[in-house]
C-alpha cells in the first residue's frame, strides 16, 4: 500500500553543485530517478509538493518543477489529481498475445479489479457491425468496464459481442475476465486482428482513470474470432501509459 506521508530524501541532495556546468534541475532529476529505480523511494510513495521541496533545497519552484517533470516524462512518476506526485506502482508489460487484461494482471502478480460502468443491449452501429460480420442495427451486448491493478485505475475497456452473449451478467464481469467467461461457454478464441495506437483522454476517461483531461492514452482495438472463423468480440480499450505497455518479439525472415 502507498504511504500517505509525503517523502523527500534530503540526503540525496545535500551536495548539489550550485556553481558547476551541470544544471541544477538535471542533478535533482537524475538523483531522484536513481532513488526510484533502486527502491530507496518505494513504489506508490507520494512526494512532497514543489513549494516545500524548493524551500528545502533553496531553489525556485520552476527549477523543481522541471526536475520532477523530467522524471514524470520517463514514466517513473505520475501527477494525480487530489493526491500530488506519486511514484508509479509498477508498469504492467503485456505481450501481444490472445489473453485478457485480467489474465495478464494475474500473471504479473497484480491484483485485478473491475467496475462495470455500463452493460446494455444496443443496435450495432455500422463500424461495430462490420467488425463482427453482422447487419447494421443487429442487437449486440455493449460492455464498458474500468479495470484496476492493485486498486489503481489502469484501463477503460469497451467491448461489443453478438446477441447470443447478451445474458452475460455484471456479476460475472466483476468476478473475472471476459475471455474466461467465453471459454466457460465453450468458445475457443483462435485468431485476433489487433491495432495499437495512442490518443488523448476525453469525455469521462479522465475521471475514470484519475488523470488530467487531455492526458495521453495507449489504445488497443481488437476483433477476436473463434475456431470456426466467426467474430465473437470487438474491443476498443484505452490504457494509462504510466501503468501499461505492450511488448512483442520481432523475427527476421
Amino acid at each position: 500500500m502507498p504511504n500517505d506521508t509525503p517523502v523527500w530524501p534530503d540526503h540525496l541532495f545535500a551536495d548539489l553543485d550550485r556553481t558547476g556546468p551541470i544544471p541544477l534541475y538535471f542533478q535533482i532529476s537524475s538523483r531522484l530517478e536513481q532513488a526510484i529505480r533502486s527502491g530507496e523511494i518505494a513504489p506508490g510513495a507520494r512526494l512532497e509538493n514543489e513549494i516545500s521541496i524548493g524551500q528545502r533545497l533553496g531553489l525556485s519552484r520552476p527549477t523543481v518543477r522541471r526536475a520532477i517533470q523530467e522524471v514524470v516524462d520517463k514514466g517513473l512518476l505520475v501527477r494525480r489529481r487530489g493526491i500530488g506526485t506519486q511514484v508509479v506502482q509498477g508498469q504492467v508489460t503485456r505481450e501481444v498475445e490472445l489473453t485478457s487484461l485480467f489474465e495478464d494482471l494475474k500473471g504479473s502478480q497484480h491484483e485485478p479489479g473491475t467496475r462495470v460502468v455500463s452493460r446494455e443491449v444496443v443496435a450495432a452501429p455500422a463500424s461495430v457491425a462490420e467488425r463482427l460480420g453482422i447487419e447494421t442495427g443487429a442487437r449486440v451486448l455493449r460492455l464498458r468496464r474500468l479495470r484496476t491493478a492493485d486498486g489503481t485505475p489502469m484501463a477503460v475497456l469497451e467491448n461489443h459481442l453478438p446477441e447470443e452473449f447478451a445474458d452475460i451478467t455484471e456479476e460475472q464481469l466483476a468476478a473475472g475476465g471476459l475471455y474466461a467467461i467465453l471459454r466457460a461457454r465453450g468458445v475457443t478464441i483462435r485468431v485476433a486482428k489487433q491495432r495499437i495506437g495512442a490518443r488523448r483522454a476525453h469525455d469521462d476517461e479522465p475521471s475514470l482513470l484519475d488523470i488530467d483531461a487531455g492526458s495521453p492514452l495507449l489504445t488497443m482495438e481488437r476483433t477476436a474470432f473463434d475456431a470456426s472463423g466467426h467474430a465473437v468480440e470487438y474491443g476498443r480499450h484505452v490504457y494509462r501509459p504510466d501503468m501499461y505497455s505492450f511488448e512483442t518479439t520481432l523475427i527476421a525472415k
